[in-house]
């Protein structure tokens, strides 16, 4: 195997889709016109917290299901607050699941995942900033 498979450096490739799929979840409200903005991205931020456990249960130890169970969890009560709370708590749990996506493809805690990190760091970071500015500029998520 090349040292390219195996290296921490994210490839070109996933970043260039996550900067194309995070554009469209941060505009999807826009077309998803009967759910409020929050609930959507609450929504959002559950669902790629709850990919992990999919990828913990391919990896098969326990050590790792237990660990992603948890996070998704913490995500998705983060997600759940932000529903009726602050959009900021929306934009701290895309900001918070990009580190963890770093995290991942630093450690390589999840086996088998080499792509998806830094292609959900991308959707994630870009989105959490879109949001931000839109907060910024007096845009309601309510």
């Amino acid at each position: 195997m090349t040292d390219a498979l195996h290296s921490t450096r994210p490839t070109f490739r996933p970043i260039m889709w996550g900067l194309l799929v995070g554009a469209i979840q941060a505009a999807s409200p826009v077309a998803v016109r009967w759910l409020e903005p929050a609930t959507l991205h609450a929504l959002y931020i559950a669902f790629i917290a709850a990919v992990y456990i999919g990828f913990a249960v391919a990896d098969g130890r326990t050590k790792v299901i237990v660990v992603e169970s948890t996070m998704a969890a913490a995500f998705f009560v983060l997600a759940a607050v932000g529903v009726t709370g602050s959009a900021w708590l929306l934009i701290a749990g895309y900001a918070a699941h990009g580190v963890k996506d770093l995290w991942q493809h630093r450690t390589k805690f999840v086996a088998g995942t080499r792509w998806w990190p830094p292609f959900c760091a991308t959707v994630d970071f870009l989105v959490a900033a879109i949001l931000a500015l839109e907060v910024a500029y007096g845009m309601s998520f309510h």
